[in-house]
């Protein structure tokens, strides 16, 4: 039965996939990104409890993708989507002919399209068992289903306007596509060991990160997986620098 375990957690990550897209096509954000949020849970311990277990296999190498691409590919996809067309209702671009500003809101989907494509080529890399290269489906999803979050619970006049902004959302959106697929090694938080002269950047990522969280609350999400990204190519950097 043991054997069964992690793949049972990835079908968990996948079933709160497939209720979130429910719940993001319906626009109801908050349910729909606490939903991302549990299935990203699952996607974390099914990893662990198949290293615990000792079942790893090409199975669940598989099905944990799948069950990614729908948590953490279409769902996000969905919602900027819906953000997109909420702006341009608030705006008035909208229009009855097939133009630019009528085809605008598909531009989100992109993001679906960017994690199908690095989530594939996950699977048959083998360079990232102990660190990513390009930035992990999850990152990304947990970046995009904050933006509503946000919105509707900020009072900052400047992030208001962003987030009100079709063209910002766009460049998010690119932006978010092309770190996913990019020749970008990010660490991972996996730890060999534990001491800090070896974990440095780790260490420091996870101290800002809590302050940020205790801080800015729903803000500081999309604020860490750009602190994650910057982490990451200053320790590439130095890196290359001690070589």
């Amino acid at each position: 039965m043991k054997k069964h375990i992690p793949n049972l957690l990835t079908l968990g990550n996948l079933f709160c996939g497939t209720v979130a897209t429910i719940f993001a096509v319906q626009g109801d954000f908050v349910t729909a990104g606490l939903l991302v949020v549990i299935g990203i849970f699952f996607d974390f311990f099914d990893g662990f409890a198949a290293r615990l277990l000792n079942v790893s296999g090409e199975l669940g190498k598989q099905l944990d993708s799948l069950a990614d691409m729908v948590t953490s590919g279409v769902v996000p996809g969905i919602i900027m989507f819906n953000l997109l067309i909420d702006k341009q209702i608030e705006t008035g671009s909208f229009t009855d002919e097939f133009t630019l500003p009528t085809f605008l809101p598909f531009l989100g989907l992109l993001l679906t399209l960017g994690a199908c494509y690095r989530l594939a080529k996950f699977n048959i890399d083998t360079r990232q068992s102990d660190s990513f290269i390009g930035l992990p489906t999850p990152a990304m999803s947990l970046f995009v289903i904050s933006l509503p979050l946000i919105q509707m619970n900020t009072e900052i006049e400047f992030v208001q306007s962003l987030l009100s902004n079709n063209y910002f959302l766009i460049a998010i959106t690119l932006l978010l596509t092309y770190l996913m697929n990019a020749e970008l090694p990010l660490f991972s938080l996996k730890f060999k060991d534990y001491s800090v002269k070896n974990n440095v950047v780790k260490y420091l990522f996870l101290v800002i990160s809590l302050l940020m969280i205790i801080f800015l609350q729903y803000i500081s999400i999309p604020l860490i997986i750009l602190l994650y990204v910057v982490l990451s190519i200053i320790s590439n950097y130095g890196k290359k620098a001690t070589v």
